[in-house]
């Protein structure tokens, strides 16, 4: 009987996840036939295009090694078989003391033998990571289970057969699409800047994949403006600052940067003006926190039929849920702080509406400190009536409010906050259960939480290292980072790019603008050939919230199916990550969270496997 064969369309952790759980999966259900999966990616299967090992060491992970894993665990509510594996801190205490064998390329192994479990480690060494657990899912492969690679780029899919852009191609009875980000062309906004550019001699970055862009076209002390304060501006720093030959130093009280001469100045600001909250650099204190609490799928079933409004109708709970995390965390790992036990506050929090006088008495009567109660607004909006005399008097303040954080989340004390961390991420963990729903208004859906709350989440709990946001106040000393400050808004006029701010008055003129983010999701504007092609066909389609474009992928949500313009889903095409209908993470899972990314990989590949049986 000839084998079924299935094409995985993006090697990278989210592919080799789904590989390993049809791996799992296959002596329950692989049928007869067996199945040739083929992976086809430009890049090496396990590490991807994103977590490659040919890109700037200077790059590291947001998350701590301890923090990162690709093995489901006894936590993991799914109906296929637990196959433990090391987690990234575990794989390297494994590789040191030799119970695991792994040829780690040399130039790693200093960070290998120094590398502690709150460690936040290269890019390059969790590629090394992702191709030994690729290495190990080839290794456990059951008999019936062929994995052949192909180092070529998909372009379209026609008549069984996935052709790639070096002129072959690759039979493909089923199709999982795991494609991560979506890549877009320029939308009219950022098509303006760039014709613009272009009339007047400027240069123009637009929305980008950091690690993937060229700029070394930007000239030593050009003065750059730059639109965003996340992740990809860490990225983006550091490549134009170190990776330029620049040098930092430790010295008493924080870093000093050397310039090498080679740098541009770079004018960063943002809606919110500040950078992302530094990742935290302790543990819990206090009793283990019973999550979640008020938002969970009870909760988000117990909610009347829409439409209704985010803010008003599902934000309490999720607000109450963060609260509960933190004051739980306060409570218990810091007693001598509060006022009144925690059985009594936890009765009283869990019976008093949210945001209303009572839990404002509540609060204001057991904690007495202002610096120890949660206040979510100041938290989002740092900035918010703040106007200051002039760009020195703001650089000052938000040098301060750098340092203060710092401070914050390297001290012990404030593990409150870590609390308050663990609950958001549980709030994240079932935001998709919410879309699935179907009881959110469309617009509150697409813009309140795909936008506004994502956005959150990821300024208070997937911020940078440390070490990131002392490199920016070194590189702020020297003269080569200033801050431009809160709403950035950004004109095209008098030959030059212009920036005002509501921090202070006045303009910041320059020749560069880059724009320090991943594009927002959108099929519409995919620049990938194999997604435009399979959209132009009819074959993929854009997400519709009610009517309302989201920007992803279309899929069922029970199984990851692809679904027509007409809502039918396709049989035996599927498509797994962040811009697709599931919303899962783009980030790696931790231990023992009953990660909702290792639940739908362990469904979609018993779907997969269902398929494979009949599909001759």
């Amino acid at each position: 009987m000839a084998p079924c064969h299935l094409a995985i369309v993006g090697a990278g952790p989210r592919g080799v996840g789904v590989l390993e759980r049809i791996s799992a999966n296959a002596a329950e259900l692989l049928g007869p036939g067996g199945l040739v999966v083929h992976l086809v990616d430009p890049f090496p299967p396990g590490p991807g295009r994103i977590w490659r090992y040919e890109q700037s060491p200077l790059l590291r992970m947001n998350s701590m090694t301890e923090d990162v894993t690709m093995f489901t665990d006894e936590s993991v509510r799914m109906a296929g078989p637990v196959r433990p594996g090391p987690s990234l801190a575990e794989w390297a205490d494994q590789l040191r003391g030799g119970a695991l064998r792994h040829e780690v390329a040399e130039d790693l192994r200093d960070e290998l033998d120094s590398l502690l479990s709150t460690s936040f480690p290269t890019r390059r060494l969790q590629s090394e990571y992702l191709a030994w657990v690729y290495r190990r899912v080839l290794d456990e492969l059951p008999e019936g289970i062929e994995v052949v690679e192909h180092r070529a780029r998909a372009v379209r899919i026609e008549e069984g057969r996935v052709h790639l852009e070096d002129g072959g191609s690759v039979p493909a009875d089923l199709v999982l699409l795991t494609v991560g980000h979506l890549d877009a062309d320029p939308d009219a906004a950022a098509a303006g800047l760039l014709e613009y550019a272009e009339q007047h001699g400027l240069a123009y970055y637009p929305a980008g994949y950091t690690a993937d862009i060229d700029y070394s076209a930007i000239p030593p002390g050009e003065h750059v403006l730059v639109r965003g304060f996340g992740l990809a501006f860490v990225d983006l720093m550091l490549l134009l600052t170190e990776g330029r030959g620049g040098r930092f130093t430790e010295r008493d009280g924080g870093l000093a940067y050397t310039p090498s001469g080679r740098e541009p100045v770079l004018h960063v600001g943002s809606r919110r003006g500040v950078p992302y909250h530094s990742k935290p650099g302790y543990r819990l204190r206090g009793e283990p926190l019973q999550l979640p609490k008020f938002f969970d799928a009870a909760a988000i079933e117990a909610l009347p039929d829409g439409p209704l409004e985010f803010f008003t109708d599902v934000w309490p709970l999720v607000a109450k849920e963060i609260a509960w995390g933190y004051y739980s965390e306060l409570f218990t790992g810091h007693p001598e702080r509060v006022r009144l036990g925690f059985p009594e506050f936890s009765t009283r929090f869990a019976e008093t509406p949210w945001d209303s006088e009572e839990m404002h008495g509540l609060v204001g009567e057991a904690v007495p400190a202002e610096e120890d109660r949660l206040d979510l607004n100041r938290l989002d909006r740092p900035l918010a009536g703040e106007r200051f005399e002039d760009a020195e008097h703001f650089g000052k303040h938000l040098r301060a409010y750098v340092e203060a954080d710092l401070a914050r989340r390297a001290d012990p004390a404030y593990s409150a906050d870590l609390g308050g961390f663990m609950a958001l991420l549980s709030v994240y963990h079932h935001l998709p259960a919410l879309a699935q729903s179907g009881k959110l208004d469309a617009i509150s859906q697409v813009s309140d939480v795909d936008g506004w709350f994502h956005g959150f989440f990821s300024f208070y709990a997937s911020g940078p290292p440390p070490r990131r946001l002392q490199e920016l106040l070194a590189l702020e000393q020297a003269g080569v980072v200033s801050f431009a400050g809160a709403e950035l808004r950004v004109t095209a006029e008098r030959g030059r790019f212009v920036a005002t701010t509501s921090s202070f008055p006045g303009e910041l003129e320059a020749r560069t603008l880059v724009e320090a983010r991943l594009p927002n999701a959108s099929v519409g504007l995919a620049s990938d050939e194999l997604i435009r092609s399979l959209r132009d066909s009819g074959e993929l389609t854009e997400e519709l919230v009610l009517d309302q474009p989201s920007g992803r992928i279309s899929t069922r949500m029970t199984d990851a199916r692809l679904l027509r313009p007409d809502g039918t889903p396709h049989e035996r095409w599927f498509s797994l990550g962040p811009h697709t209908s599931a919303r899962s993470a783009a980030a790696f899972t931790r231990p023992r969270i009953n990660a909702l990314s290792l639940r739908q990989n362990d469904a979609v590949a018993r779907e997969i496997l269902n398929s494979a049986r009949a599909c001759r």
